[in-house]
């Protein structure tokens, strides 16, 4: 079977169509002006504090103020010092022992705002990568529930213990089983420079201010879809045919010689 990934990029919308042996499987587009705010992540100033509701709302720069959860806000901390469960906030806290009005917070947002809500939004930031999830502010190895061989998921738990840096926490992906140790290596170092950037503009940005934006439908399609089984990757447009080249040089180099420019 010949899998191909065909691309046209226009001013206003992108189109991204997966054949396989000429046949359309999927279909994605992405307007320009429609693009979601899930995963960007912003340096924003505490507006109100709320004990009631043990939230505050957090001026990110968009028309309306985000909404922060005292649970969202808290530190995270492994249970019982294991690595079996997911992280959880660090009990007995209230959102006025953790944030004050003024209080510049960097937040990612996790749900798009709707009507009259502002966007919901968590500290605990996340960097996913194709076979990686890079988590910058909490120590903690987890590996994905779809994964469901128990070797295997203990195969990898020990590799991502491995690679983990220090101080750091990593997801592994579902697209990571039956990989070994140094095909995630690359993709580590890819998320360890993303986040390397991301605190550089975190440093020099004042709230409020986007800080990072989650990438668009190129790179989704680059880190998710472009994989080993495909054959050709084609687009339209020499900008986004040159983006392409850098995101696998840093992803999967062995890959460039399959995109073309049309």
């Amino acid at each position: 079977m010949k899998k191909e990934i065909v691309v046209h990029a226009a001013a206003e919308e992108t189109w991204v169509a997966v054949l396989e042996d000429q046949v359309l499987v999927e279909l994605y587009v992405e307007q320009e002006t429609g693009r979601r705010l899930v995963g960007n992540i912003y340096k924003g100033r505490v507006e109100n504090v709320l004990p009631g509701m043990q939230a505050a709302f957090v001026n990110i720069g968009l028309e309306r103020n985000a909404f922060l959860y005292v649970a969202d806000a808290v530190p995270q901390r492994q249970p019982n010092g294991g690595e079996e469960e997911e992280p959880v906030p660090v009990a007995g806290l209230s959102i006025q022992d953790v944030l004050r009005e003024g209080q510049e917070v960097v937040v990612q947002v996790t749900k798009e705002p709707i009507g009259g809500k502002g966007a919901r939004v968590t500290t605990h930031l996340t960097l996913p990568g194709r076979n990686l999830v890079l988590m910058p502010k909490v120590d903690y190895v987890g590996v994905s529930r779809r994964i469901e061989d128990e070797k295997e998921r203990e195969r990898l738990r020990a590799a991502a213990r491995h690679l983990k840096p220090e101080g750091m926490g990593l997801i592994v992906r579902t697209v990571a089983e039956g990989m070994a140790e140094e095909d995630l290596v690359q993709d580590l170092d890819f998320l360890r420079r993303l986040w390397h950037q991301v605190e550089g503009r975190i440093k020099r940005s004042s709230a409020p201010a986007v800080v990072y934006r989650d990438l668009d439908l190129i790179y989704r399609i680059v880190r998710d879809l472009f994989t080993a089984d495909v054959d050709r990757f084609v687009v339209d447009s020499r900008e986004v045919y040159e983006r392409a080249l850098e995101l696998l040089e840093l992803m999967s180099p062995e890959l460039k010689d399959r995109v073309t420019y049309f």
